[in-house]
Formats: structure tokens, C-alpha cells, sequence
């Protein structure tokens, strides 16, 4: 791999071709139907706490929103209103039930991708429009690979699954599709690593992972799985995120990809397999 490839490898000596499951994150990692979420939770967040009067700046707390909320991406988006619920306590005020503050920030968000959705559901829009650039490809050599594919988000469950089946990504995952539930502590993607780790039998090294977010990447390091950090530039569809990039690989990510553009060469390499 040269130096100013799309496929930065931080790991030489990572286990190879040895894979029997693989593990996706959804928003960022596939789709990009929700891109620019993190411009409507943050500023909402920095709202509801300038509302304490405690004289922090806008600057200083959009500072503060911006770190905890990603270092929460991959969780459910109950944990960032959890986050934010304590913050207000912080500093005198009462908040509100995370609850309240989760269905807000649906509220704001569906009202920046309600034209995607209507868009693609209406056939104005193809998948391809919407997902990471390479997805589809990169999930049909998975699927010729005998692999087994699974589908975590913390986005909650319903739209995962919507979303999943207007882009034409569900039929790659069949049943192992998972996301956020009401009772929250009943998933996460801690518990379904252990599960895929459990139902197959599989060592760490045999499960491969793909995610955005600094919570998956650490889960599937965690039990010694390869993690294949996608620092895509969601706005422009070409190219890595800087920031995205060092955030992934403080996670401790194994290769950096910025889309699935180069998706044989990425997948012969981590397959073990001759480049032709």
C-alpha cells in the first residue's frame, strides 16, 4: 500500500482472511440519509444550555456539545440526551427527561432529511445517492465470501430499518439488523458483538468491522476483531474527513478507508487474496 492510498493500513501485521462474520455501523458507515445530523444536535444541545445562564459563551459550550457528543457517536442517541440532562443539572438548571430531548431532535432532524426520504421513497432519488459510495458493491463481495453480515445502529430500530430497505442494504443483513430500543439498556453493540461472538462460535480475530464511530470501533478491538474505521467526507462523497480520521484511529482502528470506491483491492487485502 503507498503512502497516499485510499487504503491507509495502521496495522501491517493485522490477521487476514481468516473472517467468517462481519459487522456494520449503518449512518455514515452505509448510508448518508441522515448526513449533517451532528449540525442539528449541536446546536439544539448548546440551546438547551445557554438556557441555564451560567455565562459560558456559545463558543465555549458548542465546544463542550461537539466533544461528548462524539465521543458518544455509535451509542444509542439516548446516551447523548443522557449526557446532556446531566449537564444541565451541572449547572443549576432542571432538565428536561432525555426522552423529551431525543424526540426533539427527531423532531429537527426528519425536518433536514424529510426531502431525502420522500425523495428516494418516490423513485426521484436511487440508493446509490444516498449511500457511501462502493456500499452495495462491497456488500455483494461480502455476501460471495460466505460471510455472515450484521447491521448495528444507534439510531432507534424503526427508522434502521426503513431507511435499510429504501436503500436496498436490508437484504444483505436479513434478520441481523439491530438498532436503538425504548428500553435502552436491552442493546448496545457491546451485546451484539458478544452475540455474534456467541451464536457462531467465532475467536475475536474471525469477526471483521466497519464504523464511523469511536463506540464500534472500540467494541470489536475490544475482543480482537479487525476494525476498518470509514472516515468518509459525507458532504462531498470523495475523500477522508481529517477530524473523522483522528478520532478513528484514537479508537484504535486497524486500516482507514474514505468510501468503498477501491472495494476489491480493499477486500482481496483483508481477504488475503491475489490482486489481480
Amino acid at each position: 500500500m503507498l503512502a497516499d492510498d485510499p487504503i491507509e493500513v495502521l496495522r501491517p501485521d493485522l490477521p487476514r482472511g481468516r473472517f467468517r462474520s462481519v459487522l456494520f455501523d449503518f449512518d455514515g458507515t452505509l448510508s448518508l440519509i441522515r448526513e449533517g445530523w451532528p449540525q442539528v444536535m449541536v446546536p439544539m444541545m448548546v440551546e438547551v444550555l445557554l438556557q441555564t445562564g451560567t455565562g459560558e459563551t456559545e463558543a465555549e459550550l458548542h465546544r463542550l456539545v461537539e466533544a461528548f457528543v462524539m465521543r458518544l457517536t455509535g451509542r444509542q442517541t439516548i446516551y447523548q440526551m443522557i449526557h446532556l440532562a446531566e449537564e444541565v443539572r451541572k449547572r443549576g438548571g432542571q432538565p428536561l427527561d432525555p426522552v423529551a430531548y431525543k424526540h426533539r431532535y427527531h423532531e429537527l432532524l426528519m425536518r433536514r432529511v424529510q426531502g431525502r426520504i420522500a425523495d428516494l421513497e418516490a423513485g426521484r432519488a436511487q440508493p446509490a445517492e444516498w449511500t457511501v459510495p462502493g456500499s452495495h458493491e462491497l456488500l455483494d463481495g461480502l455476501r460471495r465470501r460466505g460471510v455472515v453480515l450484521y447491521l448495528a445502529s444507534g439510531t432507534d430500530l424503526h427508522f434502521v430499518r426503513r431507511e435499510a430497505r429504501m436503500l436496498g442494504v436490508d437484504q444483505y443483513f436479513g434478520e441481523h439488523i439491530y438498532g436503538a430500543l425504548d428500553d435502552y439498556r436491552n442493546f448496545s453493540k457491546r451485546l451484539i458483538v458478544e452475540r455474534i461472538l456467541a451464536d457462531h462460535g467465532l475467536r475475536g480475530d474471525e469477526l471483521l468491522g466497519f464504523g464511523d464511530g469511536y463506540v464500534e470501533i472500540e467494541e470489536i478491538k475490544k475482543v480482537g476483531g479487525v476494525a476498518v474505521a470509514v472516515a468518509s467526507d459525507e458532504v462531498r462523497r470523495r475523500g477522508v474527513d481529517p477530524w473523522k480520521r483522528g478520532r478513528l484511529i484514537e479508537a484504535g482502528a486497524d486500516l482507514v478507508v474514505p468510501e468503498y470506491r477501491d472495494h476489491e483491492r480493499l477486500l482481496a487485502y483483508l481477504f488475503a487474496e491475489p490482486v489481480t
